[in-house]
């Protein structure tokens, strides 16, 4: 079938990324001698600059890989946690009932950098100042803008202008940027630069060890911790709030190394982060679909359409009743991706579009879901509420067998005013968080936050084989299920996979503020034929027609059982693609 590029092949080393200089990062990363590991740390950092709209050095960073070396899978857990003072009556008594999408208030521990450099001391070859080496060139000499950064920067312009001048002074030097022009941000390459600069000597893992210092408790953390010590900044709540983060809770934390979560399907094992994620959905959603013959069905058809919707609502719904932070909240994981289980809620799936919520009842605990918010609108400082793209993706295969799936976010430009001196704003995570008590995804001091962000790596016969995933908040564990399944199902190459057209459902509460759901609602690229759009109407889905090419971001990465590597990138945007050789 026609693809609009190639699925790339070698035998040396792939990457495929959201933005192509960071993908270009990473192959240089490769070529220099380094491995899957070092690609993927200089790829990451090099998109928190030249992505700075859809994640940055404030942002967090989940990543699931397999080690060759080790002969083993494991997840990267960068997910910062939330501030020491931040709890519930704190919030309450600001007369808030959710928390705010911008600003200063739901900012967590930016996890990112802790994340990339622990992914580097542990199992990659090269040290600090060859993987920044990029992300420092293209900060301080410049990138082509796209267009999307320059929407971004111009919807917010007003804003910056008024209630956020750091941003202005360093997103709006001589006004909105245009599309296609160089942008620099120096004050970020000099962050970088010092960084490196402070961490300097010794062995590989002793310059990483400064290098986390400078950032968690040296002249990062200063810096951040005196800016939300002294500023009062608005948020979409509509109101000035200070934040709560302090340079204590920067200091005690660090990213963590921990098992997957996995599950067999149609002779593919995928591995998947714990509940602290939205992750297991995707588990989820295969169990429930290991039922149903998806082949017969035909790819495209509305009874695929359909079908995997109606799993995925069932999914979604378990993920709001119980979903969170497993160091604080006793989730049932092992019930809810077990076979029993799938079975009895398959039966929930009918021929008609559910318009209801409906989380199970594992091992005969009951669920419990929050209770709707009504009246938030985000004011102040608007944002995406379903975030359809704020984030960033990158897979990295090598000729040793290293493989990995990272996603990167958060820290975007409109999420938080830029601490001054360093170029970067922080993330803004805490929003996930429910402001109702005894639900497993409350708000809680230094607990993560039940993120969207979800990396992907699946073995195939036995075989460590692919690495994929995509921006997209809580459309990420449904566009790479409808790329999983295509690729498994109908024998699509990779790039075929990515290229056909795509489809999820907006039925459950956004993990967002301001947390809104639309039941049976379907977004649906033109590009499906009318007559299937016209019976999912039938059927009771409620039909949002997108652009042909609009939905997912997906790239992929993968390696053979022979030897040969495979990569794939989405046209979608016009910004992501892979390289190899």
């Amino acid at each position: 079938m026609f693809t609009t590029r190639p699925e790339l092949r070698g035998t040396f080393g792939m990457v495929a990324s959201t933005h192509w200089l960071a993908t270009a990062a990473g192959m240089a990363t490769l070529e220099r001698g380094g491995n899957a590991f070092d690609a993927a740390v200089a790829t990451g950092l090099s998109l928190q600059v030249v992505e700075p709209h859809l994640n940055g050095p404030g942002g967090d960073l989940p990543a699931v890989f397999y080690s060759a070396e080790r002969d083993e899978v494991l997840v990267l857990c960068a997910q910062g946690p939330a501030p020491a003072a931040a709890t519930i009556p704190a919030f309450r008594d600001l007369s808030l009932d959710l928390i705010p999408g911008t600003g200063l208030l739901p900012a967590v521990v930016p996890g990112a950098f802790g994340g990339w450099m622990l992914l580097l001391r542990e199992f990659g070859t090269l040290r600090i100042e060859d993987v920044l080496e990029h992300a420092i060139g293209y900060a301080e000499s410049g990138f082509p803008l796209v267009p999307a950064i320059s929407a971004s920067i111009a919807n917010v312009e007003q804003v910056f202008r008024d209630e956020w001048p750091t941003s202005a002074e360093v997103f709006l030097p001589d006004g909105v940027p245009q599309p296609r022009t160089l942008f620099r941000n120096r004050d970020l390459a000099a962050t970088y630069r010092r960084i490196v600069a402070e961490s300097r000597g010794g062995s590989r893992e002793q310059e990483i060890d400064r290098a986390l210092d400078a950032y968690y408790r040296g002249f990062v953390a200063d810096a951040i911790a005196s800016f939300i010590e002294r500023a009062e900044v608005m948020d979409s709540s509509g109101r000035r709030h200070r934040g709560l983060l302090s340079g204590d809770d920067l200091a005690s934390w660090q990213a963590t190394l921990e098992s997957p979560l996995s599950l067999d399907y149609h002779d593919h094992t995928v591995f998947k982060s714990d509940v602290w994620a939205q992750a297991p959905v995707f588990l989820q959603q295969l169990a429930l679909l290991e039922g149903f013959d998806l082949a017969e069905m035909g790819r495209g058809s509305a009874d695929f359409v359909h079908t995997v919707v109606e799993c995925a609502k069932l999914a979604f719904a378990d993920r709001e009743a119980w979903y969170g932070d497993p160091a604080f909240v006793d989730v049932p994981v092992a019930e809810l991706l077990s076979r029993a289980y799938a079975e009895e809620r398959r039966a929930l799936v009918g021929e008609e579009a559910s318009a209801e919520l409906r989380p199970g009842s594992p091992g005969g605990r009951e669920p419990r879901l929050p209770a709707p918010v009504a009246g938030a609108l985000a004011a102040g400082i608007g944002e995406p509420t379903r975030a359809s793209g704020d984030t960033c993706h990158v897979d990295t295969v090598d000729r040793h067998g290293n493989i990995v799936s990272a996603t990167p976010s958060g820290g975007w430009l409109w999420s938080s005013p830029v601490v001054p001196g360093l170029g970067f704003p922080l993330g803004t995570r805490a929003q996930m968080f429910w402001l109702e008590e005894g639900l497993p995804n409350s708000l809680e001091p230094r607990k993560r936050p039940r993120t969207t962000l979800s990396p992907s790596l699946a073995f195939r016969g036995g075989d460590p084989y692919l690495a994929f995933g995509t921006p997209g908040g809580d459309q990420q564990d449904q566009w790479t299920l409808v790329f999983f399944l295509h690729h498994v199902h109908f024998g699509m190459d990779l790039q075929a996979a990515i290229d056909a057209p795509m489809f999820h459902t907006n039925h459950f509460p956004s993990s967002f503020y301001p947390r809104d759901a639309h039941p049976r609602q379907i977004e649906v690229e033109a590009r499906f034929e009318p007559g299937v759009v016209e019976e999912l109407r039938a059927r009771g889905h409620d039909i949002e027609l997108t652009g042909e090419w609009s939905l997912g971001r997906i790239s992929a990465a993968a390696r053979d059982r022979d030897g040969q590597l495979t990569a794939a990138a989405n046209p979608r945007g016009m910004q992501g693609y892979a390289a190899g050789r």
